[in-house]
């Protein structure tokens, strides 16, 4: 069975992490992959970059409710740090 909480990307333990109280996810927490040597985050940069102009990456989400996964938009290496759940 595959483990959902180990990064697609870099295979690292991805870390628990508290959904902000105002989104539009539905979620009180995903796994996020804080990683800052993997590679779907170092890509983002150049991607974010040459596709929407925008200084920012995204780190690799896994929705346990919903078994979704997918890009958590961040503005900096330490963005969305604060919000870890620690285990």
């Amino acid at each position: 069975m595959e483990n959902k909480t180990l990064c697609p990307h870099c295979g690292e333990k991805m870390k628990k992490w508290s959904v902000p109280p105002m989104s539009t996810w539905s979620s009180e927490f995903f796994y996020v992959c804080f990683n800052d040597q993997c590679s779907y985050f170092i890509r983002g940069w150049k991607h974010m970059q040459d596709s929407a102009r925008a200084a920012c990456s995204y780190r690799h989400r896994y929705d346990p409710e919903t078994g979704t996964s997918g890009p958590l938009p961040v503005w900096s290496d330490d963005a969305c740090r604060s919000q870890i759940i620690e285990e």
